[in-house]
């Protein structure tokens, strides 16, 4: 990609962390527990990326504010206290982050979550250190609108060629896609390799790992 950029921004559920697997059950299990039509798993997988509420109209309609409320704190409750599906980190994760800091780059993150599920995950896992910024559903317009991409690049001064973003969704590679930002699709995640080649990224890649053989192509 000629240069190898100064910022390189992750997607964290299905790009960093194995999170799939209980996003798609807690959404399921909230679902039974308010009384709305369970969905089915590819249902669920398919918005994953996109902001909460966004993602929950896309796969129940517009709900009243009431119920939607209700459903919003269920769902919490449901993926931070009781449903026990592993989040493991992907093989591969960790080193690779680790190696990318050593060599000059600035890390960054772009997520679906909101700032205290993010906040949550690093204090538990002691991974905040790798990051010098990030970008929630509660601080930027939802995923694949490039507002959290814009509000990274002006922190860090950099213009769009400067920047990468890695993501397994379709939505990581619209948003980067909109402001000409060059971006890596990961085939492990929610979306297949096939619909995120449909975006033209720099490569689809199979490990994270691979991610450094594509930034110094």
């Amino acid at each position: 990609m000629g240069k190898a950029p100064e910022l390189i921004i992750f997607d964290w559920d299905g790009t960093l962390m194995d999170s799939v697997g209980r996003i798609v059950s807690s959404m399921q299990n909230s679902a039974t527990a308010v009384g709305l039509p369970v969905p089915e798993a590819h249902a669920v997988r398919d918005i994953i990326g996109l902001s909460l509420q966004p993602a929950i109209t896309r796969l129940f309609g517009e709900l009243p504010a009431d119920s939607l409320n209700g459903f919003l704190e269920q769902y919490r409750r449901e993926y931070v206290e009781l449903n026990p599906t592993p989040t493991p980190f992907f093989a591969n994760s960790l080193t690779t982050l680790g190696l990318l800091r050593n060599n000059g780059h600035k890390l960054a993150v772009a997520t679906g979550k909101m700032r205290r599920g993010l906040d949550r995950i690093w204090l538990e896992t002691e991974t905040g250190h790798y990051f010098d910024s990030s970008r929630c559903a509660d601080e930027s317009e939802s995923k694949p609108s490039p507002q959290m991409l814009l509000d990274l690049l002006d922190e860090f001064q950099l213009s769009p060629d400067q920047a990468v973003m890695v993501g397994d969704s379709i939505y990581d590679m619209q948003m980067a896609a909109a402001i000409d930002m060059p971006r890596i699709g990961v085939s492990y995640g929610v979306h297949s390799a096939e619909q995120l080649a449909q975006h033209q990224p720099l490569a689809v890649i199979d490990d994270v790992a691979d991610v450094q053989h594509w930034l110094y192509k």
